[in-house]
């Protein structure tokens, strides 16, 4: 499974430790991820994902992940999260 956020694309980033004595060797940074039930309204349905706290109070900001994915770039969004995009779009304008 790939340490990446499936709504922000945010993933793994490296760079160095150092120390007092300015001693540097290379770590990783991971992302905050967590696995999550969000709602979706468009859909009436719970929607389970592997997202970052960064991306979970962005949806919370934006409204709701109806409203998060809409606004979201396609590029920074996994497959799965495209899908349920396309869903959500459909289910919005045949509900409009």
């Amino acid at each position: 499974m790939a340490r990446r956020c499936e709504l922000t694309g945010k993933g793994v980033m490296v760079g160095n430790t150092v120390s007092h004595a300015l001693n540097r060797h290379r770590r990783r940074f991971l992302p905050n991820l967590i696995n999550v039930t969000l709602q979706s309204e468009a859909l009436q349905r719970p929607v389970k994902l592997r997202i970052s706290a960064a991306a979970l109070r962005s949806v919370e900001h934006r409204g709701g992940l109806d409203a998060f994915l809409v606004k979201q770039d396609d590029a920074d969004l996994s497959p799965l999260a495209l899908g349920i995009k396309k869903e959500v779009r459909a289910a919005l304008a045949a509900n409009a």
